[in-house]
């Protein structure tokens, strides 16, 4: 008789934004004429840059002829991508290209890369987080069952609260795989140079492995911030750094991502030796067939001089807009965070209202899409997250109806 993961059913009723996208489906049936702005969206709404259309063209013109036609690729990625990585993006830091990984999206990374650890290993995640790194650890068993909090018994959460400026702090007792999101997916926050010294020397008093997300990286503007963990003395031998071009350059519809799994990371247990690149290599080139060529060389294409420009003028124009969203959501009284150092802002919802009861309001008074916070964790109650990824052209209508809200 065929038995379930058992896991799976301690999971909460549905993920977030699944459950987001169906009350504004319902609302959508209900009101058709509508006009929804949505500040929710994680998604990109400009077009690609024009030198990634050519680098697309080019490259699937090339699997029309025999002589340039590519089947599969190396699972760990072309060369030509690894380095243009290493020496784009990480400079003088030592990377090398060996040490990168190209894959199809940083969330499935990240929900993957627990495979390679025991299920005892006990994980610390910043609270509010990016669901998935809960979710994933859930499914994989290393939680218990859900506390009255909200929470799962077995997590060591970090609380990430206006009192310590959103920047998770170390705990008061050790941990095995570390969660670490800068700039932060909801609250916007990027950390500073001090605190990531203080988690890589916890890191490395504990024999842990810390899990950089840096998909937003590209966002950092503030001098205080870092970029990569690698930036960090000694971050070599404990962590593992995840990146995308979803929101680096538009890439939601292509799928395409590296993680950075240095040969000095190893983990010792019962006297051996093992290295977290070998062993991530392997499970690469047994469950993960690749991503397609001319993605990969449109992704290429984003380092050259050209797409570098591009790419630059195109985050720009999204910082732009966090930042009139930011600051018109100040002017009206708003308690908003982030928006500097990322496309998200954190605002505490107005009053005592909860998170879901502010999203219903804006939703079914004023049209308007935003995250509810307590999706993110139970820190989160009683935030919104809105995004700067709408319509530019939207964004005045927006601050228009919250105004009306504040009144």
């Amino acid at each position: 008789m065929v038995k379930l993961n058992h896991h799976y059913s301690k999971l909460a009723g549905g993920y977030l934004f699944p459950e987001m996208e169906r009350r504004v489906a319902a609302f959508r049936t209900k009101h058709p004429d509508a006009p929804i702005v949505d500040l929710g969206i994680g998604d990109v709404k400009e077009p690609l840059c024009p030198s990634i259309i050519s680098a697309l063209e080019k490259a699937s013109r090339e699997l029309g002829s025999p002589e340039t036609f590519k089947g599969y690729g190396p699972a760990q990625g072309y060369p030509f991508l690894r380095e243009a990585i290493a020496k784009g993006d990480y400079g003088s830091l030592g990377i090398s290209p060996d040490e990168i990984f190209i894959s199809d999206g940083a969330k499935n990374d990240i929900g993957n890369f627990q495979e390679i650890f025991a299920v005892e290993n006990r994980v610390a995640i910043p609270d509010p987080t990016y669901p998935v790194y809960i979710d994933t650890n859930v499914m994989a068993g290393r939680t218990r069952l859900p506390l009255k909090t909200g929470g799962y018994g077995g997590i060591i959460y970090l609380p990430c609260t206006e009192e310590n400026n959103f920047l998770p702090q170390l705990p008061n007792r050790p941990c095995d795989l570390i969660y670490l999101c800068s700039p932060s997916n909801p609250t916007g926050t990027a950390m500073t140079r001090e605190t990531l010294q203080m988690w890589v020397r916890y890191a490395k008093e504990n024999e842990a492995v810390i899990l950089f997300d840096g998909a937003y990286e590209a966002y950092v503007r503030s001098p205080h911030a870092v970029r990569s963990i690698y930036e960090i003395p000694g971050a070599k031998e404990v962590a593992v750094e995840f990146r995308s071009f979803s929101k680096t350059a538009g890439f939601t519809g292509l799928r395409c991502s590296y993680c950075v799994v240095p040969h000095s990371l190893k983990i010792v247990e019962s006297y051996q030796s093992f290295s977290l690149h070998a062993l991530w290599k392997r499970r690469q080139e047994t469950k993960f067939g690749g991503v397609a060529y001319p993605i990969q060389r449109a992704a290429a294409a984003i380092y050259s001089e050209q797409g570098k420009k591009e790419v630059k003028a195109f985050i720009d124009d999204i910082l732009d807009r966090a930042k009139r969203l930011r600051d018109g959501l100040s002017a009206l009284g708003y308690r908003v965070f982030g928006g500097t150092d990322a496309p998200y802002l954190w605002v505490k919802t107005p009053g005592k209202m909860s998170s879901w009861e502010f999203f219903d309001q804006l939703l079914e008074q004023h049209y308007l899409v935003s995250v509810p916070g307590s999706g993110f964790g139970t820190e989160g109650e009683g935030y919104v997250r809105f995004s700067a990824f709408s319509e530019a052209s939207k964004m005045t209508e927006a601050l228009n109806r919250l105004e009306m809200v504040a009144q």
